[in-house]
């Protein structure tokens, strides 16, 4: 009898400590990244699922998910996280606090989509800082963390740069609020060609985390090095991954992109609806730091 006692409390012990097991740690966190995304408007669940096995999360540079994924439970479902972004100023502030109030899921919201390019956000070092004071009020409202600017090298006269672009948003912002350094949770940054760990390395002044929130190789000047073949681009992606999963400092990375009509440097990872390219099986299958 006492051993049958034993035996019972035994067998229960193990269930109960399976069962805990099960609920602390998702299925999916030890088979993937969760640093690694996509940056791309994913408009079909088909689509969701065939990323889903190899990314942790992905953005589209809107505030919301496409219409066709907005009834879905993502992160449970597929275990995969819908990011949001204010691309610029032009945003409903209210509306964005509805709508985060609604999902107390969503902690980070990307902000400011390359400033420095007219093309883009195209917002001055100086507009930035006007507007960064309605993103702080924002993000104590609904204890979301900021995540930008999403800087690149740009096209507006004088701030090509992003480090020059970066110091005169820190200056402007400054000036505006009795010295005070903005409220920048995490830095963003995009990179297309070689020498993404040397970017980072130069963007590090700042002190912030980053988030690679586009990146591809999409070198294209005729020197022997040029990314024209999907070979050398599934190297670079390799390359460019290891880059972010071994830096500490990297806390989310996103290929750009899904799908290209256009695309000479080879950098799709989606074919058909539901279908992988060949880039696409090589991103989800690579290495990554538990």
């Amino acid at each position: 009898m006492q051993f049958r006692n034993y035996l019972r409390m035994f067998t229960l012990l193990t269930a109960f400590s399976l069962a805990l097991s099960t609920v602390s740690t998702p299925a999916w966190s030890a088979t993937k990244s969760a640093k690694r995304g996509i940056a791309y408007d994913i408009a079909s669940p088909a689509d969701l699922s065939a990323l889903s096995p190899g990314i942790s999360w992905w953005y589209n540079w809107s505030p919301k998910p496409h219409d066709r994924l907005a009834a879905y439970n993502y992160s449970s479902t597929y275990g995969v996280d819908f990011i949001p972004m204010v691309w610029n100023a032009n945003v409903d502030d209210g509306q964005l606090k509805l709508y985060l109030q609604a999902h107390p899921d969503i902690r980070y919201l990307l902000v400011i989509n390359e400033p420095n390019l007219v093309d883009q956000a195209n917002m001055t070092p100086e507009a930035a800082a006007r507007f960064w004071p309605r993103l702080e009020q924002i993000s104590a409202q609904t204890e979301v963390k900021l995540v930008g600017p999403a800087m690149n090298w740009g096209t507006m006269s004088g701030y090509g740069d992003p480090v020059v672009w970066l110091d005169a948003f820190y200056a402007a912002y400054r000036a505006q609020n009795q010295n005070r350094d903005p409220k920048i949770d995490y830095l963003a940054f995009h990179w297309y060609d070689y020498g993404l760990s040397g970017m980072l390395d130069r963007l590090s002044k700042y002190g912030k985390p980053f988030w690679v929130t586009e990146f591809a190789n999409w070198h294209s000047p005729i020197d022997g090095v040029q990314i024209d073949t999907l070979e050398k681009q599934k190297q670079q992606m390799a390359e460019m991954v290891a880059v972010c999963e071994n830096r500490a400092d990297v806390f989310r990375y996103a290929w750009f992109t899904g799908r290209m009509n256009d695309d000479p440097h080879f950098s799709s990872l989606l074919n058909e609806e539901g279908r992988l390219t060949e880039l696409g099986k090589h991103y989800l299958s690579l290495p990554f730091n538990q």
